[in-house]
């Protein structure tokens, strides 16, 4: 699909199985698939995607924060021929937006990943697989058509990495996305008290949960996706791999350092995004790193609960950043609004994972492409009631006001 035919808004109206889902009616925003979701995906994925760590503070301020951020409306300016094509890290897209990399996003759905991974396809818009992915690398190469992004963590067995890195390679992954903000792993009330595990442990609190979600049920039964499947069977000395917390307690490596992210920059030899960048001074060392592009992010509130939210960070990198690397950005958008604001605000680029997480499990590839087509129709009308109409364009002029303004 080209760029054109995917840069303007949808103008069919939402399909019968949108309006059947949603108990207010049609499904007309992102929260309205977030209502559906909660209802459809068990519970302990669903708090899974949808929660924070320790006291959640700010994982709600990624997404509050926006709100102090306003825009300035503009009148009698030609609002025609809009397009909201750009690049991210040097690949066309249909808007400056991607599907961030979830974990688990293939308990959300059966074979998430993969109908995901389809959904951005058919916008337009770049897919990045989580290495705590149900599908594999290879899952996803298989059953789709375009090149998609690869998230890496960083972990001790470095034999391990060096493989999952040739394995994106080989399945022609167009970026590396090497997380740097989860050495450890910040403590998520909600998956301790629901026993998190792939695939659920049969508890009882567990199986009345899932008797209540008969169409998740039945699409886990009909895919033999219900693991880890970029480890399972790929690393050496694994002892429980349902358990998200153990092996992550187990494998990902707290000394990980930028030496290490020179070494595997080397070893990628193609586009390098460094995620988890939410400190000016850690800014400065991507760009000595010599990666293409950072992404401004907090990990979705969900490791140091208290830290700046992502939005409130976005400002002062940009200014330390001062245009030598792309800035792109993570956490809490829930609207084309949201995207509008963060370009704004110096990024070139952003990502939703809730957002779209909503959408695949309320219902799989469509609710993505609704995810995509509703983010894309409030960025566009948004853009052009502040006076524009190519989303290149768009800089610290359409605000109104910017509470988060870097001063010298």
């Amino acid at each position: 699909m080209s760029l054109h035919a995917t840069q303007m808004p949808s103008s069919r109206p939402p399909s019968r199985l949108a309006k059947a889902l949603s108990p207010g009616g049609p499904v007309t925003c992102i929260e309205d698939l977030r209502v559906v979701a909660e209802r459809r995906v068990p519970r302990m994925f669903y708090d899974y995607a949808d929660s924070g760590s320790w006291t959640e503070s700010t994982y709600r301020a990624n997404s509050a924060d926006f709100a102090a951020i306003k825009l300035r409306q503009r009148v009698a300016v030609d609002m025609t021929n809009r397009t909201l094509a750009s690049t991210m890290v040097g690949q066309p897209v249909a808007m400056p937006v991607a599907l961030a990399p979830t974990g688990l996003t293939g308990m959300q759905h059966a074979d998430g990943e993969i109908l995901a991974a389809r959904a951005a396809a058919k916008a337009g818009v770049p897919f990045t697989l989580s290495t705590m992915s149900i599908c594999s690398i290879e899952d996803v190469a298989e059953n789709t058509d375009r090149p998609f992004w690869f998230q890496l963590y960083v972990m001790k067995d470095r034999d391990f990495i060096d493989r999952l890195i040739g394995r994106a390679q080989a399945a022609g992954c167009s970026a590396l996305v090497l997380t740097l903000d989860l050495q450890i792993l910040g403590q998520r009330h909600k998956d301790i008290k629901n026993g998190l595990s792939t695939p659920p442990k049969p508890t009882l609190r567990n199986l009345i949960n899932l008797a209540t979600k008969p169409a998740w049920c039945l699409g886990m039964l009909g895919t033999q996706r219900r693991t880890f499947r970029n480890i399972a069977g790929h690393a050496k000395g694994v002892t429980d791999l349902s358990s998200l917390s153990a092996w992550t307690a187990e494998q990902f490596d707290p000394t990980l350092n930028w030496d290490d992210v020179a070494r595997i920059k080397e070893r990628w030899g193609g586009k390098l995004i460094l995620k988890g960048i939410l400190d000016p001074d850690d800014a400065e060392l991507a760009v000595r790193s010599g990666a293409d592009a950072l992404i401004v992010s907090n990990h979705g509130g969900r490791q140091l609960d208290g830290a700046l939210s992502s939005i409130e960070a976005l400002p002062a990198i940009a200014d330390a950043v001062g245009g030598r690397m792309e800035i792109l950005f993570d956490g809490g958008i829930r609207s084309g609004q949201d995207v509008l604001k963060a370009l704004a605000l110096g990024a070139t680029g952003t990502f939703i994972g809730r957002a779209f997480l909503y959408g695949l499990g309320a219902m799989g590839e469509r609710g993505v492409t609704l995810a995509l087509d509703i983010i894309r129709k409030e960025l566009d009308v948004s853009m052009a009631m502040c006076g524009l109409r190519d989303v290149t364009r768009v800089d610290g002029a359409i605000l109104a006001r910017n509470p988060y303004a870097v001063r010298a």
